[in-house]
């Protein structure tokens, strides 16, 4: 094959090398031999890229040798190198596979003449039986002047034609590409050319062995693991000198020269100046990690303010929007004593223009147009009052009906709720659901006499004056019904109708079970008891009707009465000082101390701790909004009083609970004006801390009697254990 051992034997056709060994023969002598005697063989020209030589057979023999002599001391190295590092085996075999394997360049083989000649066409000769496998080569000579192989890229099958007997047969051989290097596994030489030619490896992947069950181990798995590594011995030495019949090379001799002495002295200076720029240095990093930290806390700060603001300024537009809402829609009687209150400040506005403005005969005329604007407001605010006491009215009844046909409940032994329904509460669901389908709008004309009929035949069952006017009434509105009448014109005989039947239901005569729901008792015994003569309203009315104060020695007028005198004169406004009351005893709720004073201040009394003795706004920062104020203790180790309570801002509120001292957070003039307050707190809710007083030995008398009984109790039981041993 190829007579150069550098070059590449990986690319040679297995089944093209099997042909050319099938026609040559057994033995490499023997196919010499036959070679020598016999001519006319058949003709078989390869191409695997094997380039003549160009030199006699004396020299080529001469290469040969020196190639082979050089291949055994290649061998003897590599078996060295593989029994000294068995373990980088592998890496060595590919070394010396370099090393060992030959080239590859292009040649064409005739077996007849026993020479290889260039090949320069890829084509198939048919005729003479020649086989051309011809792999691209490079024609442009190298520095030495030596054809050189370019990377080579086989196709993935050949075409081969063959003379056999006479007749031309083509075999497509199929090309296995290898994926690894291959290696070097000999050869033989021609005797007469001295051309080598190199055993080929396979082109097709081997066969795997097919499992018979058996365990196998490797080598390495059955021998004792090794390690090189290197160990440093004791080794005597001596220093030789050059002398006479002695010489000591100087080459590897260094020359050291001594530099400047350096005295103490210097050496600490400059440790010390190299000290001085560590600290400089750790001093800079330490003030820059400083300001950065300040500085994320100015930027959290700063971001902590703006989404304060953003907040108070959504509470303010909820605030604003639900005020608003109220005043467009008023319901609830502090809804209309806002829109009175709005109505004054209104008043008062104008009234003040008028005055500076106007004199005379025009300021006159502006105070009539002024009254008469107010008159119209009254009215309107009149008109939202008659639909808002309807609506309310309606919604009482519907709660009256359904407490009264509710069931009776209560939580047994185990925890569990249980429910009851009495003959009572059986006959109010039935009135219930007779006045709800009474009051039902868009029944036909068949639906409405039915339930007309019904509450005939209920009604009936009970014989006096308002039974038989509502039966008087049943029989006009059927006879009515049954002429066609619209149901317009049915309307006030309806509500009529209805209304006597609402009455019918809340007599307990008729209804026992609404006794229990209604404000004044049926037996004239408890009227005695809890009853007071209103004298702004000439009427007797139970106490709770009447509002407290806690300078109040007597009951003084009613709600209804107050209420009519607000809206007729001081038109005041207290839903911002019962929000705030409500605030203020939420808070006191969660001390769980027991706090009670708070509970019997009502708005008038808050009114005028907030208006007069502290001015209506924050003794801290003067903050003068009411829906940002709140009252709370001044000293949280004891309960909230108007003589124990200051008022802050929300915000100054939530820092003046987290202080420890009082008398180390705030100046002494401060901590004067609070004990004024205090003071003028004090004198004018005495009375208020008379009760205080009273309530609070109460507490201590029952805490001591409990007391006394655990105490009483437990001796008890120690005796009668001592009883029992």
């Amino acid at each position: 094959m190829a007579d150069n051992r550098d070059q590449d034997s990986g690319d040679v056709d297995a089944a093209t090398v099997e042909q050319v060994e099938a026609h040559a023969g057994g033995s490499q002598d023997e196919e010499v031999e036959e070679l020598e005697e016999e001519a006319p063989a058949p003709t078989i020209e390869v191409s695997i890229g094997v380039q003549e030589s160009s030199r006699t057979p004396t020299q080529q023999e001469e290469t040969t040798t020196t190639e082979r002599e050089e291949n055994k001391e290649l061998k003897q190295e590599g078996v060295a190198e593989e029994e000294r590092f068995s373990e980088t085996k592998e890496c060595d075999d590919d070394e010396r596979q370099d090393k060992a394997t030959p080239a590859t360049d292009q040649v064409m083989i005739d077996e007849r003449q026993g020479t290889a000649t260039p090949a320069t066409d890829q084509d198939v000769d048919p005729i003479e039986g020649e086989a051309d496998l011809q792999l691209p080569t490079s024609t442009e000579p190298e520095d030495d002047g030596v054809p050189y192989s370019e990377p080579y890229s086989m196709s993935e099958q050949l075409t081969v034609s063959v003379d056999v007997d006479g007749e031309i047969k083509t075999i497509t051989v199929q090309i296995v590409k290898a994926t690894a290097r291959k290696p070097f596994i000999g050869g033989y030489r021609h005797k007469i050319t001295g051309v080598e030619y190199h055993h080929a490896a396979t082109m097709t992947i081997p066969k795997r062995r097919p499992d018979d069950g058996k365990v196998r181990f490797e080598r390495e798995t059955q021998t004792v693991v090794t390690r090189n590594k290197t160990q440093q011995t004791t080794s005597p030495t001596s220093t030789q000198m050059t002398k006479t019949g002695c010489y000591v090379s100087s080459q590897q001799d260094k020359v050291i020269i001594p530099g400047v002495y350096e005295t103490a002295d210097e050496f600490h200076a400059k440790r010390l100046q190299a000290v001085i720029i560590l600290q400089s240095h750790y001093r800079r990093w330490h003030a820059e990690t400083l300001v950065n930290g300040m500085k994320q806390d100015r930027i959290k700060r700063q971001q902590w303010e703006h989404e304060e603001e953003l907040r108070k300024e959504l509470e303010r537009q909820q605030r604003l929007r639900r005020d608003f809402e109220r005043r467009m829609n008023p319901k609830t009687k502090r809804d209309f004593d806002m829109l009175y209150h709005a109505l004054e400040v209104w008043r008062q506005q104008e009234l003040s223009r008028i005055n500076a403005e106007l004199s005379g005969v025009e300021r006159k005329a502006a105070l009539c147009q002024l009254l008469e604007h107010e008159a119209e407001l009254i009215a309107s605010i009149g008109r939202h009052k008659i639909v808002a006491d309807k609506d309310r009215t309606e919604l009482q009844t519907k709660h009256l009906l359904d407490a009264a046909a509710s069931p009776r409940k209560w939580i047994a032994f185990d925890g569990k709720m249980t429910e009851m329904d009495t003959p009572f509460t059986v006959r109010a669901n039935e009135l219930r659901e007779l006045y709800q389908s009474l009051n039902m709008k868009y029944l036909t004309q068949e639906e409405r006499m039915d339930v007309l009929l019904t509450l005939k035949v209920t009604v009936q069952e009970h014989d006096c004056k308002l039974t038989r006017e509502i039966v008087e009434l049943i029989e006009r509105e059927t006879e009515l019904l049954l002429r066609g009448t619209k149901q317009k014109s049915l309307e006030g005989l309806r509500k009529r109708i209805s209304n006597l039947f609402l009455e019918y239901s809340k007599t307990p005569m008729f209804n026992p079970e609404v006794s229990r729901l209604l404000k004044v008792p049926q037996q004239p015994t408890q009227l005695i008891h809890d009853v007071y003569f209103c004298r702004s309203t000439g009427q007797y009315l139970p106490s709770t009707e009447f509002e407290l104060s806690t300078n109040a020695r007597t009951m003084g007028t009613s709600r209804k009465a107050a209420h009519v005198d607000n809206v007729g004169r001081k038109r005041e406004d207290d839903s911002v000082y019962s929000a705030m009351l409500n605030q203020i005893r939420r808070s006191e709720e969660k001390y769980h101390d027991n706090s009670r004073v708070v509970f019997l201040i009502q708005e008038a009394d808050l009114r005028h701790l907030v208006e007069r003795i502290w001015a209506g706004q924050s003794l801290l920062s003067q903050h003068s909004d009411l829906n940002d104020l709140i009252m709370v203790r001044w000293d949280v180790c004891h309960h909230w009083s108007p003589w124990n309570c200051v008022l802050l801002s929300k915000d100054e509120a939530l820092g003046h609970f987290k202080l420890e001292s009082l008398e180390e957070a705030y100046s002494e003039s401060f901590f004067q004006k609070v004990k004024y307050k205090h003071v003028m707190a004090r004198n004018y809710f005495r009375r208020l801390a008379h009760t205080a007083e009273f309530v609070r030995h109460s507490e201590t008398e029952e805490m001591d009697q409990e007391t006394e009984v655990t105490i009483r109790s437990n001796v008890a039981d120690k005796q009668a254990a001592q009883a029992v041993a």
